[in-house]
């Protein structure tokens, strides 16, 4: 495992982070996340990535009983703020100064921890003034329930002002959490050059796209009964993408992968990894094989003639619009 400068900080984090989006409290039984956490831990993963939201909150209190008994100093806790919760009333939600007090506490009683080490703005709040939002989050860091501040799913205009006003208040904007991978690479033309040029770093989610590149979808055939896709609820996230054109393509990965030594997987983490404003990719597992399987993706260097051939295979079918990454018109309750 290596270990990369988040943003403009001195703070380091390890370059794949586990996360715990629609497997704790949701796919698999506490025994099996805290057995794939402790795999995570064991292989050099020091960052974990949670959000309220997860599971309606029971997923923070998962990874709050695998993380027990780490020493608090030797890892790097993540959590998020603002899609509706607990009863979901007119407050459970958004990016006011109530929601954001209030969830910080919540979040951390769940984790049982003092403080987290990255605190995130879920998605950008239309409806609450960002003034108030960031000095929410200034008030925060100055109360040290959390040590740095970051962002998911903004624009690079409203990372842009949002690390202006940070500046302005005295605290570190360091972070972005959007989705990217070879498929989605909408954050390329915009978010990028803004981040680097304000000394922001990417967390990213998805670098698999939803499972789509590990190549276990085949074109002409149905979903393997054991994957997320077949899912009810998690499913619905990765159907929709799961065309011939598509998966025709990704299956031509798989020669690349196989010269390299590498799984699809492990293909496709090293290929975010190689963009140098990526600091960490998300890795999601419900078993410790599987999370040990993407740990092999750490430190591995792709040539440029490799880069090249994947951009061959991939770009035509991939979503490049900045225009994706949009902010909810309203906040849902």
């Amino acid at each position: 495992m290596e270990y990369r400068y988040l943003g403009n900080s001195g703070f380091k984090i390890s370059e794949l982070t586990y996360g715990n989006w629609l497997t704790h409290a949701m796919q698999v039984d506490d025994s099996a996340a805290i057995a794939t956490v402790h795999a995570a831990l064991d292989g050099g993963i020091t960052s974990f990535d949670t959000a309220d939201v997860y599971a309606n909150q029971a997923a923070e209190t998962v990874l709050g009983k695998a993380l027990a008994g780490q020493r608090r100093e030797g890892i790097e806790v993540f959590t998020k703020v603002y899609w509706p919760v607990a009863e979901r009333m007119p407050n459970d939600t958004g990016l006011s100064r109530k929601h954001i007090m209030e969830s910080i506490n919540g979040s951390l009683k769940r984790l049982n921890l003092d403080y987290v080490d990255l605190y995130q703005a879920h998605r950008y709040d239309v409806e609450t003034p960002l003034e108030e939002t960031m000095q929410a989050f200034a008030d925060i860091v100055r109360a040290g329930k959390a040590l740095y501040i970051g962002v998911s799913e903004w624009t690079a205009e409203q990372i842009e002002a949002g690390h202006k006003l940070s500046k302005e208040l005295g605290f570190q904007l360091i972070s972005s959490q959007p989705q990217y991978s070879m498929l989605w690479r909408v954050i390329e033309d915009k978010v990028i050059p803004k981040s680097e040029e304000l000394g922001v770093s990417q967390i990213v989610w998805s670098p698999m796209a939803q499972g789509i590149l590990t190549g276990k979808y085949l074109p002409g055939q149905p979903v393997p009964a054991d994957s997320r896709a077949a899912d009810e609820a998690a499913g619905r996230f990765i159907r929709e993408k799961l065309n011939d054109e598509v998966l025709t393509r990704v299956q031509q990965l798989k020669p690349i992968a196989d010269d390299l030594g590498l799984t699809m997987a492990q293909l496709a983490l090293a290929w975010v990894l190689q963009n140098k404003n990526v600091a960490s990719a998300i890795v999601g597992a419900s078993r410790p094989d599987q999370i040990a399987s993407n740990i092999a993706a750490a430190g591995v260097k792709l040539s440029a003639d490799v880069m090249a051939k994947i951009d061959e295979i991939t770009l035509p079918i991939a979503e490049t619009d900045p225009a994706l990454t949009t902010a909810p018109e309203t906040r849902l309750v």
